[in-house]
């Protein structure tokens, strides 16, 4: 009894050894994949919401974000095109793209009613897209971070690259950062 256990087992690792032999690749029927086309550059203003995160302007609103050449930062208007909020592209130290799910005020409303019906209401969500941006301006010492919401993905990425050239960024993954200035760091001896 036990020599054919034995028998059995060796039989089933001889076989499970030949599977595993070596396969060949056909090198002819690879795909490469499309080249990832970059983002087409922002247009000179964009419909926004301002989130918060700068100090002294704490309430959302509605507004346009615009790309101020002339001095050197990025406005943001109100809807009554008053000066709100601005960044000076200097201060940037960071920005990327953030996507969030979030619940429509309908499907809330309509979850919160009691009925059978109301449970598929719990599974309504949207993503939010936003524009997030971490500065820290050396003139005024104050230091933050901010987020506009805007209408799309494509809207976004072009917004987030066009900021990165103006303001001198570099890629680090999905994020665009400043180095810092190698000469200004201290080494000791």
């Amino acid at each position: 009894m036990r020599f054919t256990g034995v028998l059995l087992l060796m039989g089933t690792i001889a076989i499970g050894v030949q599977a595993q032999r070596p396969r060949t690749i056909d090198r002819s029927s690879d795909k490469t994949d499309p080249p990832k086309t970059a983002a087409a550059p922002a247009p000179q203003t964009v419909k926004a919401k301002y989130e918060g995160g700068v100090f002294g302007y704490n309430k959302a609103m509605n507004g346009t974000l615009t790309f101020d050449d002339t001095n050197r930062r990025l406005l943001f208007r109100n809807q009554q095109q008053k000066e709100v909020v601005f960044i000076p592209y200097d201060a940037v130290t960071s920005a990327f793209a953030d996507t969030q799910k979030r619940q429509p005020a309908a499907a809330t409303v309509a979850g919160a009613v009691p009925l059978i019906y109301a449970l598929p209401a719990h599974f309504i969500k949207t993503k939010v897209r936003y524009l997030t941006v971490q500065y820290s301006d050396p003139d005024t010492r104050m230091a933050g971070i901010t987020s506009f919401k805007l209408e799309n993905k494509e809207m976004v990425a072009s917004v987030l690259r066009t900021l990165s050239e103006k303001a001198g960024l570099t890629t680090r993954g999905e994020v665009y950062i400043r180095k810092k200035d190698t000469d200004a760091v201290k080494t000791n001896p």
